[in-house]
């Protein structure tokens, strides 16, 4: 594919490299001569000198020829406006990198939808779900980027005294904004259709909107039983950390997350209502202690340094943590942080790259991931004209199964569908799909 990044920065040059050696065409461009030297010495990529905001810039960089345009430059506006144009100029596909939460807060202002982006992308939070996930549940479905946080995905098992347990999911009286994504039973996982009947001990995936879930949980719950809170000690209140508070739910997990700037404390304290907010140094041993590091379910380590995340690691697993987490940059630690007692490392390189790779695809297909057990893939696609998922309902179409339509943007608005819903031409869904019958399925969606 020919792949058009713009900034030549470290991640803008590792992604270039990366991409390179997977034997894709790459022109990348940035604004300093040196870099762009350097990049066109040591590696085999096309690098231009130039403004990646300029469209006389992108033109000699053939943006009209390009698969996918990866605005990755060390400014968010830049970056915006730069996906924004090469999407206009031609480019099949634009993805612009953006630190600030403002550009991905949908309650102000729709930035990705204004300028026609195909995906805004930030690490910080690609990372933070990942280590939510790694707390909530490994095999959970993530849909926190495809849904643009707009719907959760909670798991819970069946309890043997629920309204659910013996019925069929077709029978369940559930809100109409929430379905079943997928039933876990014995070691298998597989899409859920409405034919299924649900045992106690089954794990479901709810999928919807947040008071919805809440609602559909009671269902599956059984009694009003209250679940046992996990405590989860966060250090470091950057963007990462931010993310991760906000993505676990006050239900399930009593959050503390320790930052050692104050006015970031107070921004932190009026963001996060229900997560306890204390000014302190999340690398000294005596913090720790004092505020009960030991005792935590998860210490996640994201004070946006290696070293300081995997050392703050290394105490909390003394003190008695169960499980410990960090977040780590350099590759070169990876093999290091296993013999420190640290459970779990995520690398935002990593992240992100699973991410840039899951939207190397052609024809409908947007972009697409898989489940770590590795039988359902998370697709999101485009509804192109003369496709045939759009000549009948949900409910009329031979997905039930096979494939669960669990989201739909439509107008910049994502909802969860029902069965009576016809897709039109530039919807964008989420579907999961099982990979056994995906060929046969994702052919429905291909334009004739």
């Amino acid at each position: 594919m020919r792949i058009l990044t713009l900034g030549g920065g470290t991640v803008g040059r590792w992604i270039a490299d990366m991409l390179c050696r997977r034997r894709h065409s790459v022109t990348l461009i940035d604004s300093d001569p040196e870099i762009v030297r350097s990049i066109n010495s040591e590696l085999d990529v096309r690098a231009i000198e130039g403004n990646a905001s300029q469209s006389t810039v992108l033109f000699s960089a053939d943006v009209l020829s390009a698969d996918l345009c990866l605005a990755v430059t060390g400014d968010d506006e830049v970056n915006i406006v730069a996906a924004s144009m090469a999407k206009a100029l031609g480019a099949r596909r634009a993805i612009a990198r953006v630190y600030a939460p403002a550009f991905r807060d949908l309650s102000t202002f729709d930035y990705q939808r204004h300028f026609q982006i195909d995906s805004l992308l930030s690490l910080e939070q690609l990372s933070a779900s990942e280590l939510a996930r790694a707390i909530r549940n490994p095999d959970a479905i993530p849909l926190e980027h495809f849904a643009r946080g707009q719907l959760q995905v909670y798991e819970m098992d069946v309890a043997a005294g629920s309204a659910a347990a013996g019925k069929k999911l077709m029978e369940l009286q559930l809100p109409p904004s929430v379905r079943i994504g997928s039933l876990a039973r014995e070691g298998r996982m597989w899409i859920a259709s409405g034919a299924d009947e649900t045992r106690a001990g089954d794990r479901v995936s709810l999928v919807g909107m947040p008071d919805a879930v809440s609602v559909a949980r009671q269902i599956f719950g059984g009694e009003k039983r209250r679940r046992k809170q996990s405590k989860v000690m966060i250090a470091g209140g950057g963007e990462t950390g931010y993310h991760l508070a906000g993505l676990l739910g006050r239900e399930d997990f009593r959050t503390v997350l320790l930052e050692q700037d104050a006015k970031r404390c107070e921004q932190l304290s009026k963001l996060l209502p229900d997560v306890t907010v204390v000014h302190a140094n999340a690398n000294r041993r005596s913090v720790l202690e004092d505020e009960g590091g030991g005792t935590v379910d998860y210490f996640v380590g994201c004070t946006g340094n290696d070293e300081n995340n995997i050392m703050a690691g290394v105490e909390a697993r003394e003190l008695g943590a169960s499980r410990v987490m960090c977040v780590v940059g350099r590759p070169d630690y990876a093999n290091v942080v296993g013999k420190l007692g640290i459970d779990l490392a995520v690398s935002e390189r990593d992240v992100v790259a699973r991410q840039i790779l899951g939207f190397l695809n052609e024809g409908a297909i947007i972009s697409q991931s898989k489940l770590p057990n590795g039988s359902i893939g998370v697709y999101e696609l485009e509804i192109l004209e003369g496709s045939a998922v759009t000549q009948a309902s949900l409910a009329n179409l031979p997905l039930a199964g096979r494939c669960l339509i669990a989201a739909i943007q439509r107008d910049g608005f994502v909802r969860v569908p029902t069965a009576s819903d016809v897709l039109e031409v530039n919807d964008i869904i989420v579907a999961l799909i099982d990979l056994s019958d995906a060929d046969e399925v994702l052919s429905l969606f291909h334009s004739d």
